[in-house]
């Protein structure tokens, strides 16, 4: 979501629409940031002066949309619209739209009722229950709803009562720039990989969510004793630490510890290089609102083997740029990658048809489309409903 919202933030000011960008201060960051010409960052205070764990941040909330106000008012800026990201900012800028009378768009990039269908989260007991019952507010008064895919839509109407005249589906984009083809033993000497190994790579975070055991249990399948998994990524949210200790028992006990790497969170600069050296991208996920690390992979010209959930079946063509794995049993997911791993011709094959693919997905893109989006919503009265 980071990578989201500073990546399209960006596009925005470079097609001329200003952008501020406002974020809980951790530390004794300056209230302001000049990112670029036309993006700014504004740290306002909420909570202690450095970092909480994310199902700790609903309880400033208010604190947070009281001293977003005060800078408002403050420095008199007269905004044309506020874009909440997620179902906390969502809950934000619900409050800020009554407070100054202007359009709300909002984009979640995951929903808690989709979660909970694909049993992830439990929604009858708080506080799954309160980012629900946030989620379906912030949908009714939104003037307009951003789904990143048909599928995102479809479930904004049928499991929150979206109006579904005020939903656009707007795709994410990529940095053709950072994400690129380019020679894969160049990036296995930047890594320290072996020219001939086969390489199986995750990336994501570390929580049940993106099914980092699945893509372990999925390499000892192989039985091939060799390929290695490198899983890039942190432990993320209240179960990700116990996550990654699992995952790494799991490795232990399945005989696979010595190729299985845990490299932990990168530069989003640094991520294409181990694209680049993959042989495979593997994406398990057992919900995907839409899937970045899919289409940067595919950018960069590398298979992805993904699960056939959410904005993943988007982005992976079966059998053309990769293939869509509609199981949760590791020998399904086993199969495909050992027959890229097995013909390098058509790994190779795969991969080109990956980044001529992934070229209709640009940042500019979909900055351009939402530029418009906001031009229409900037003259009319916003939706009043509280």
């Amino acid at each position: 979501m980071n990578v989201y919202v500073s990546s399209l933030a960006s596009a925005l000011a470079q097609a001329g629409v200003e952008c501020d960008v406002f974020t809980r201060r951790t530390a004794n960051e300056p209230d302001v940031i000049e990112v670029e010409p036309g993006l700014r960052v504004l740290h306002v205070d909420a909570g202690p002066r450095a970092p909480i764990a994310k199902e700790q941040l609903a309880a400033h909330l208010g604190e947070f949309a009281a001293h977003a106000r005060t800078v408002i008012d403050d420095q008199e800026l007269g905004y044309d619209i506020l874009h909440g990201h997620y179902w906390m900012s969502g809950a934000v800028a619900h409050r800020l739209k009554h407070e100054l009378d202007l359009p709300l768009v909002s984009t979640f990039h995951t929903l808690a009722l989709v979660k909970a269908a694909a049993g992830i989260v439990d929604v009858t007991g708080s506080p799954e229950h309160d980012r629900a019952q946030a989620e379906r507010d912030i949908v009714r008064c939104s003037d307009l709803v951003l789904a990143s895919t048909d599928l995102e839509r479809r479930d904004l109407v049928t499991r929150y009562g979206a109006d579904p005249d005020r939903i656009e589906v707007l795709a994410p984009g990529v940095d053709h720039e950072r994400f690129r083809p380019d020679d894969r033993n160049v990036a296995r000497r930047r890594l320290g990989i072996a020219l001939d190994a086969s390489v199986v790579l995750f990336a994501g975070r570390i929580q049940p969510l993106k099914g980092a055991d699945l893509a372990v249990r999925a390499v000892a399948e192989l039985g091939d004793g060799a390929t290695q998994l490198i899983m890039v990524g942190d432990p993320s949210g209240p179960d990700g630490e116990r996550e990654l200790q699992r995952v790494r028992a799991l490795a232990r006990t399945l005989g696979i510890e010595h190729r299985v790497q845990f490299v932990g969170a990168v530069a989003h600069d640094a991520l294409a290089a181990y694209y680049r050296a993959a042989d495979v991208c593997i994406v398990p996920s057992r919900s995907e609102s839409f899937g970045l690390v899919a289409l940067e992979a595919a950018s960069c010209g590398t298979p992805v083997v993904a699960a056939a959930v959410g904005g993943l079946q988007s982005i992976v063509d079966d059998g053309v740029t990769g293939y869509l794995v509609d199981s949760r049993e590791p020998h399904a997911y086993a199969a495909v990658v050992g027959k890229l791993l097995g013909d390098r011709a058509h790994a190779d094959a795969m991969g080109r048809a990956a980044a001529i693919a992934a070229r209709r997905y640009s940042w500019h893109i979909t900055a351009a489309r939402l530029r418009r989006l906001f031009g229409d919503l900037a003259i009319t009265e916003p939706v009043q409903c509280r």
